[in-house]
C-alpha cells in the first residue's frame, strides 16, 4: 500500500466512524422520545429546572430529551450535518468536544433559564457544534476547515441568530447561547497544534 493509498484509506475509515456515530446518536434520541412518548412523558423529568440544586445531575441527561418529536426533528438535521462534520477530525476530539457544551449549556440553562422552565433538548449541543464548526478553521488556520465554517455560517447562520433572542418565546436562548460560546471556547480548547 503506498502512502497515498492508506491516507485514504485513513480518510474513509475516520468518515465512515462519524457517520455511524453521529446516525447512532440521533437514532438514540429518536428511541428515547418514542419511549417518553409511550410512558406518558415520563423522560421530560430530566429536564433542567433553573437553580434547584437537585437538577445539576440533569444536565447532560436533558440533552437527550426533547419535548416531542417536532421539538426532535427540528434539531435532527442540523445534529447530523454538524455532528459528522466535526467528528470527521476524530472520534474521541468529537466526545469531549460535545461533552464540553452540553456541560456549558447545561449549567446556562440552570443559572439563567426563568425559575421553574423545565429546558431539555439537544439545541444547546446543535449551537456549541455550529460555533465550534465556524471558529475551527481560523483556530488552527486549516483553509478547507475555514470554507466549511464559512458555508455553515451562510446557510444556518440566520437561524442561529434568530434563536440567540430573548424575544424568541418558547426556546432556551440561554441554552443556545452557552451553547454557542461553549463551541467557540472548545475550537480554541481542543485545536491541534501544529508543529514548527
Amino acid at each position: 500500500m503506498t502512502r497515498t493509498e492508506a491516507t485514504e484509506w485513513g480518510r474513509s475509515e475516520r468518515a465512515r466512524a462519524a457517520a455511524e456515530l453521529v446516525l447512532a446518536f440521533v437514532a438514540l434520541l429518536w428511541v428515547l422520545e418514542a419511549v417518553d412518548v409511550a410512558t406518558g412523558h415520563a423522560l421530560d423529568s430530566y429536564g433542567v429546572v433553573a437553580r434547584e440544586p437537585g437538577e445539576l445531575v440533569d444536565i447532560v441527561p436533558s440533552a437527550f430529551m426533547h419535548f416531542g418529536f417536532a421539538h426532535l426533528a427540528a434539531n435532527s438535521v442540523p445534529l447530523l450535518v454538524f455532528g459528522f462534520l466535526a467528528a470527521l477530525t476524530g472520534v474521541r476530539r468529537f466526545l469531549a468536544v460535545a461533552l464540553m457544551i452540553i456541560l456549558v449549556a447545561g449549567l446556562g440553562v440552570w443559572l439563567f433559564s426563568p425559575s421553574g422552565a423545565n429546558t431539555a433538548g439537544a439545541s444547546g449541543l446543535v449551537f456549541g457544534l455550529f460555533g465550534y464548526l465556524v471558529v475551527r478553521g481560523f483556530v488552527e488556520r486549516k483553509l478547507l476547515d475555514v470554507c466549511v465554517g464559512l458555508l455553515i455560517g451562510a446557510v444556518w447562520g440566520s437561524s442561529i441568530l434568530l434563536g440567540l433572542s430573548p424575544a424568541n418565546t418558547g426556546v432556551s436562548w440561554q441554552g443556545h447561547l452557552f451553547g454557542l460560546l461553549a463551541g467557540i471556547a472548545a475550537a480554541f480548547v481542543f485545536r491541534n497544534r501544529v508543529r514548527g
